[in-house]
């Protein structure tokens, strides 16, 4: 077998980013300090290379040495933990209304933000 090391394409910054969040994120649940088989970082590396390269999870896992469902477990918790970051559709909408804007696309369709939203 044949290592490398590869370059990922992402700053290094969203890399910080995610690892702070996750590691956020595992204070919250009590995960205890050394307990995981990746530390943040690493586990930020894997999740952002999933996004990246749609690699598969096996190989993924295979190159953080770590198993298949631990990849599995770790990929879709970094997935939880930046979807938690995200704001959501009324939100989005109150915004796009108070910035001034009449319309908005969501997901290829053609929204308009009216007076009336938000309101019942």
């Amino acid at each position: 077998m044949v290592t490398y090391v590869a370059t990922l394409d992402v700053p290094h910054q969203v890399v910080d980013y995610l690892a702070r969040l996750l590691a956020a994120h595992r204070r919250r649940i009590g995960t205890p300090r050394g307990s995981r088989a990746l530390g943040p970082f690493r586990q930020a590396v894997l999740v952002l290379r999933w996004f990246r390269e749609r690699g598969c999870v096996h190989c993924l896992a295979r190159d953080a040495g770590i198993s298949q469902a631990t990849g599995y477990r770790y990929l879709h918790e970094g997935i939880d933990v930046l979807a938690g970051q995200a704001p959501d559709l009324h939100g989005v909408l109150r915004r796009c209304q108070e910035e001034g804007m009449t319309h908005v696309i969501l997901d290829g369709t053609l929204v308009q933000v009216g007076p009336r939203f938000g309101r019942a």
